[in-house]
């Protein structure tokens, strides 16, 4: 909605992707007062319809943006999540629903509003994004499919 709502339309056409081609779904279906962070018992109440969705959809993919929404896959993933900066920008091949994903955090495109120096990340991530939609990623990091750097090859 709004700005970020048009960054992320970006962010997707730099995946190669638009907003009709992609689920946009969220931990909690209505937006708490005053924007403030979802409370322990609303993502309670909330989850088991977004749980329903990703049964229905089935997706290969999920790029969470955030991190209520990377905190709540990691958990169904059994990920332990720290801190969007040291999961953010790797694919993460995991079990959710009994459902084989490729999970890709990200930050949430309004941080980058308020931190432009964020839109480089959503930039890197979203390549990332679209890569591991065609199947160009591997699991665990940036690098490529069929690529395999050796130590020689980085000793430059």
């Amino acid at each position: 909605v709004g700005s970020a709502g048009k960054l992320l339309n970006k962010l997707l056409a730099l995946a190669g992707f638009s907003r009709e081609e992609v689920y946009i779904a969220n931990v909690l279906k209505c937006r708490p007062p005053g924007n403030r962070d979802p409370r322990p018992e609303e993502v309670e109440a909330c989850t088991p319809f977004l749980d329903r969705q990703i049964q229905i959809i089935r997706p290969r993919v999920i790029a969470t943006l955030g991190r209520h929404s990377t905190r709540y896959m990691f958990s169904k993933a059994g990920l332990r999540f720290t801190k969007m900066s040291d999961v953010r920008g790797h694919l993460y091949e995991v079990k959710v629903l009994g459902l084989a994903i490729l999970l890709v955090p990200t930050l949430h495109p309004a941080s980058a509003l308020y931190n432009p120096s964020y839109r480089s990340l959503l930039e890197q991530d979203f390549e990332l994004i679209g890569r591991a939609v065609r199947g160009l990623a591997e699991p665990g990091g940036l690098e490529p499919r069929g690529r395999k750097g050796t130590l020689e090859e980085f000793m430059v």
